[in-house]
């Protein structure tokens, strides 16, 4: 990475986050020629490298991994990389880029003065810029409920973002709370590493990892489903909100199917609510997510075979019905935990965003940015890299080199206003 010197402060644009987005943004002012700074403050792609577990891999198949200036090049297109194939090809990425980056520096504070400059207080000193791109990600701080308090000190208790392997935790059994991507695949590394598991599953929807032949991620981008905007979607910016699908591109990929867990031994349980200082307390509601998840899968392959018909698409495989091999007999509203054998509890509901550093009105009354494709009604200041920024790519290594070009070319655009209006203030 490039050695600046402290003394300079003034950049025309600043750029906070060096993960993927932030250095996918370098990459296009850099083609732009747009004298840039990039704050960092741990390490490039520290989260890869510290809030991935073990046996991790990507959800998208390779050929998916479309960087700016670096696609996947690789023998395994459709394959799935693993974490430290991962961190390998944004490594390599940010290499190759050779980024303006100050990597250990935390920006503290950022706001305007009455001219729309903005001012950036970081752990380095003072710094000024025409513009800035706020590129740090909206999974800040791991939610962990209060209920969490009122449990017995010998019950170990860790975030997804903290989980290794099932080595880390102490013998017995382990509740895994949360049935998204991560508590999922969590869920399945602990059993598959003979662990007990209980399992408190929310309303995450799944998706097949393959069907009539391809990979579901190549049948739904075939149908132009990563391309759609966020105001061209039924929900409008309401699928920002939306968790996504639960697979695994594990082992070559498959399919993650909760059922199947149950039927070998893997305790399942609706909405965890409540610790009442003896039992944990579920909503009566297994049956009803397991029911919605599956359906979700049905109507996504049921998308796949109208495409396939409209088409004319020729395949071997014709179209199919998941059907349920198991179901709950009742449902289980209560759990003694010191009966249980339960010492561990893995709590994968997710993160909620901190901006709190930056002192601008662009917030809605969840903490998250207001914005159009990643521009904010406040001149100047910009987002990238949050899910459905633009399309559901954007959260992905195949679209966020699009919203940075995106995002560039406005901030190219902004700069000459700025170089302008400089130049008719000067006297004659």
């Amino acid at each position: 990475m490039s050695n600046l010197k402290q003394a300079r402060t003034h950049y025309p644009v600043i750029v906070v986050g060096g993960g993927q987005a932030g250095l996918s943004v370098s990459y296009y002012l850099k083609q732009l020629k747009l004298d840039h700074l990039v704050f960092e403050k741990n390490s490039l792609m520290h989260g890869w490298k510290t809030e991935r577990w073990d046996s991790f891999t990507l959800v998208t198949p390779n050929w998916q991994c479309n960087l700016p200036g670096h696609p996947y090049d690789g023998d395994d297109p459709k394959g799935f990389m693993t974490r430290d194939e991962t961190l390998d090809y944004l490594n390599t990425f940010a290499s190759k880029l050779n980024a303006p980056v100050r990597e250990g520096v935390a920006v503290n504070k950022v706001e305007t003065d009455a001219n729309g400059l903005y001012h950036l207080s970081t752990s380095e000193g003072d710094f000024t810029a025409d513009q800035v791109v706020v590129a740090s990600g909206g999974y800040h701080i791991p939610v962990i409920p209060r209920m969490a308090e009122r449990l017995p000190e010998s019950v170990f208790q860790m975030h997804s973002a903290q989980y290794k392997n099932a080595a880390q935790l102490p013998e017995g059994a382990v509740l895994v709370v949360g049935s998204g991507q991560s508590g999922a695949q969590i869920a399945e590394d602990l059993h598959l590493a003979g662990r007990k598991v209980f399992l408190a599953t929310g309303d995450a929807p799944r998706v097949s990892r393959f069907y009539r032949g391809k990979d579901v991620v190549e049948w739904l981008d075939d149908m132009g489903y990563y391309r759609i905007s966020v105001n061209e979607h039924p929900l409008g910016k309401n699928v920002r909100n939306n968790t996504n699908h639960y697979v695994t591109g594990r082992d070559g990929g498959r399919d993650i199917d909760l059922r199947k867990f149950a039927q070998e031994g893997m305790e399942l349980y609706g909405l965890m609510t409540d610790y009442d200082g003896e039992n944990l307390v579920f909503l009566p509601n297994l049956t009803e997510n397991l029911d919605k998840a599956d359906a979700t899968l049905n109507n996504i392959n049921a998308r796949i075979d109208a495409w396939i018909e409209q088409q004319g698409i020729k395949t071997e495989e014709g179209p199919s019905v998941y059907t349920p091999s198991w179901a709950p007999e009742k449902e289980r509203t209560q759990l003694n935990l010191a009966e249980s054998g339960i010492t561990s509890i893995l709590w994968c509901i997710g993160f909620r965003p901190d901006f709190g550093w930056l002192d601008a009105a662009v917030f809605n009354g969840q903490g998250h940015p207001k914005h159009d494709r990643g521009v904010t009604n406040q001149p100047g200041l910009y987002f990238i890299g949050l899910p459905w920024l633009h399309t559901w790519g954007s959260g992905r290594f195949t679209s966020v080199g699009q919203d940075a070009e995106y995002l560039s070319e406005h901030i190219a655009a902004y700069q000459r206003r700025v170089k302008t209006t400089a130049v008719e203030a000067v006297p004659a």
